[in-house]
């Protein structure tokens, strides 16, 4: 189903395309099955990701980090869908993105909450979880969001994917924007021993988007694949959105990913209404 509104392209494709072995005694699947039989929905809460990585990306040396709109918009739609919202990274640590503080990036409106230490939302963020403080069983989302430092961290945050991998073999959603996919090789579906991603359609910021940002380079010195070779790797086939910059959201049954900070709202609405089909 392709809904078109708003100026973003949305996607979802049906869940009936899961392909895993039968479920035996014990199995994830197992898991899952006495779930629905016995009613249980799964828990209103999602868990956001952050980065803990930091390093000079932008012309005059600026960092990157976390790109605060990823993290802030995603946090709005889940508590606007009445789920409560906690917030971790692997170390327990953040450093907000440069770019993404400045006014093309961070709207008045955002930009108040943003330093407004007070506010639920950084309140939560200056108070970083760590994956030891995190029980997976407690939460029905998992949205890792981005920034160009996760392709630093996300690909060893072994804490933060053996959340995201129990979560799943539950039955919740996991879902990234942007660079948060790259966290998705190292989170493995116990049911085949694969990344959760394989032989699933996903999206996320593209490598054109890398080389209009002239930053592909930088990357490459960080010895880290784009999104689009970190979701081959992993067996997924990458949709690319319409344009780099344009919101994009694609849906592939329990895994929901966005292209780029754009589409960080759509991404999260996408991700409410998987869990709303739970």
């Amino acid at each position: 189903m392709d809904d078109i509104g708003n100026s973003y392209l949305y996607r979802e494709r049906k869940s009936g395309s899961d392909s895993h072995p039968q479920p035996t005694s014990g199995s994830p699947e197992t898991t899952i099955r006495h779930r629905h039989i016995l009613n249980m929905a799964p828990p209103k809460r999602a868990l956001i990701a952050v980065t803990s990585a930091h390093a000079p990306l932008y012309p005059k040396g600026q960092e990157t980090g976390l790109f605060i709109t990823e993290a802030l918009h995603p946090f709005n739609v889940f508590r606007e869908a009445g789920l409560d919202v906690d917030l971790v990274s692997e170390t327990g640590t953040y450093q907000p993105d440069w770019l993404s503080q400045q006014p093309d990036w961070l709207p008045e409106k955002d930009r108040k909450v943003w330093e407004d230490h007070s506010s639920e939302f950084r309140s939560k963020l200056d108070a970083l979880l760590k994956p030891g403080d995190i029980d997976p069983a407690k939460y029905g989302i998992f949205f890792a969001s981005a920034g160009h430092a996760s392709l630093i961290d996300y690909p060893d945050a072994k804490g933060l994917q053996s959340i995201a991998s129990k979560m799943y073999a539950d039955g919740s959603i996991v879902s990234a924007v942007c660079h948060g996919g790259a966290i998705f090789p190292g989170i493995i579906d116990p049911a085949t021993g694969k990344s959760i991603i394989a032989g699933r359609k996903v999206t996320g910021f593209t490598t054109q988007g890398e080389e209009e940002e002239g930053v592909l380079d930088t990357i490459k010195s960080w010895n880290r694949p784009t999104i689009e070779s970190s979701a081959a790797s992993a067996g997924a086939t990458y949709i690319p959105p319409p344009g780099p910059w344009d919101a994009f959201a694609y849906t592939d049954g329990r895994i929901v990913t966005g292209a780029n900070p754009a589409s960080a709202h759509v991404t999260a609405e996408a991700a409410v209404k998987a869990f709303q089909k739970l």
